[in-house]
């Protein structure tokens, strides 16, 4: 797995609105670039994370908690991920990427819907 520190993602970005979650417009600022994530996330179902994000994608979230990182605040991840989620701005191969490798950043573990994912 890649070393955050080396791209900038180490942390979630603090300052995401409810205008950014419920219509999702500048979730390309809120992401990396493809070039930026990791081959292993750019599988479909590639990593325990991406197969988070196509349950979350496809299912809802009925239930979740988390485990963040040392230092990583997991609300404010949340968040984050939530507005790249519901965006129809970027591809869906990049959202499933890029929230499979932030998740991989940020998370420990979380555990959705009864399955656990880490």
């Amino acid at each position: 797995m890649s070393d955050c520190k080396a791209i900038d993602w180490c942390q979630p970005l603090p300052a995401i609105s409810d205008k950014d979650i419920a219509f999702g417009a500048n979730a390309l600022d809120f992401m990396p670039t493809m070039q930026e994530i990791p081959d292993e996330f750019k599988r479909f179902n590639g990593t325990s994370w991406n197969k988070f994000q196509v349950e979350w994608f496809f299912n809802g979230l009925k239930s979740v908690s988390f485990n963040s990182k040392e230092g990583v605040d997991g609300a404010a991840a949340f968040r984050q991920l939530r507005a790249i989620q519901g965006s129809y701005a970027p591809k869906h191969e990049h959202k499933e990427a890029a929230i499979a490798y932030l998740c991989s950043l940020w998370f420990d573990k979380i555990k959705a819907n009864g399955k656990t994912y880490k």
